[in-house]
């Protein structure tokens, strides 16, 4: 008890930074969830925040804590964490989310906290203290969650133009509408399920590693609604940078495309929160909106901005990590 006494003030300060971190991905992720809706205006850019953070803290009620679990103790062996480790990896996340958001670049929120993760944790134990299972399945994520939506929401455009053949084009854009309107609610509840777990994690891993918890990994109540409070906020504050890069730089979307984007995207997180998988909700809309304007014709995607998108994905991990590690060596003189 007298080692958990000492060191409250400091496991106080981290939750109050890993929250901090959460409000940062939901600015940084407020894109992810209202770029479809704000480029094709169906909503303005205050009413779209607005719903997607309504629909982000809905995720509560809607999902399990299996990612929490996989980023608590399925990255680095959640017996060797510290409180250093833990500011490493958030200090890691936070800097390279911030110089992403400055530049207008939509990269991963969760591959920065996951960078930082290994970079703070293998410093401190070694590379024996990585859990493979788990980076691999999330490294794996960044190709294929991509991918499969882009996948998804073509077969989705196609699909819905079959179906929709015989329609007035009065009559299929007002079902579109109301259809995106759906699509986009479900993949904010998906960004919420997946996105606000990270720091779930984080937290409790923190609090396991003090003895917190009594001696058993879980994540409590309190951390679970203070997680999604903080991601709400942050996505009120919207990112309008990467939502420009999002709804308009990469391709321009109809209502129609605007749904197929949302519903591939959602698809994807509702599986990868099943499993507890944490895949990137940015890469995630990415590849839909490259598949659904590549469905209408290869030329309507703006292919050096999704190339450019790409190259941010794959320097995150080791970005993050390389920034997680110095933060974990310069928290260790203190």
């Amino acid at each position: 008890m007298n080692h958990v006494a000492v060191a409250l003030p400091l496991i106080i300060a981290l939750v109050i930074m890993a929250l901090a971190f959460d409000f940062i991905n939901g600015l940084h992720d407020a894109a992810n969830s209202i770029a479809t809706v704000v480029s094709t205006r169906l909503l303005t850019p205050v009413q779209a925040v607005l719903f997607a953070a309504f629909f982000n803290f809905a995720a509560y009620f809607t999902f399990g804590l299996k990612v929490a679990e996989t980023v608590g103790k399925g990255i680095i062996d959640k017996d060797v964490i510290t409180p250093q480790v833990i500011f490493g990896a958030l200090v890691g996340a936070m800097t390279w989310n911030v110089i992403t958001w400055w530049r207008g670049i939509p990269s991963s929120s969760s591959h920065a906290l996951i960078g930082g993760l290994l970079g703070a944790g293998t410093m401190h134990a070694g590379t024996s203290a990585i859990v493979w299972k788990g980076v691999t399945s999330t490294t794996s994520a960044i190709v294929l969650s991509p991918v499969v939506g882009l996948v998804v929401s073509m077969l989705l455009m196609l699909l819905s133009s079959w179906l929709f053949a015989k329609a007035s084009a009065r009559t299929a854009e007002s079902s579109f509408k109301k259809l995106h309107l759906i699509s986009a609610a479900a993949y904010s509840i998906g960004h919420g399920a997946n996105d606000a777990q990270k720091t779930m994690g984080i937290i409790a891993v923190l609090l396991y590693s003090q003895g917190m918890l009594g001696g058993t990994f879980h994540v409590p109540g309190w951390v679970v609604i203070s997680c999604y409070i903080a991601m709400g906020l942050g996505t009120l504050s919207g990112g309008w940078k990467i939502i420009e890069t999002m709804g308009s730089r990469i391709t321009k979307l109809s209502h129609h495309q605007g749904f197929c984007a949302s519903a591939g995207g959602s698809i994807m997180l509702f599986a990868a929160s099943a499993f507890g998988i944490p895949v990137s909700t940015t890469h995630t809309i990415t590849g839909c909106v490259v598949g659904v304007g590549a469905a209408r014709r290869a030329s309507a995607v703006r292919w050096s901005v999704a190339q450019r998108v790409v190259v941010a994905w794959l320097v995150t991990i080791p970005a993050s990590a390389l920034v997680g590690a110095i933060f974990y060596e310069i928290a260790k003189v203190f």
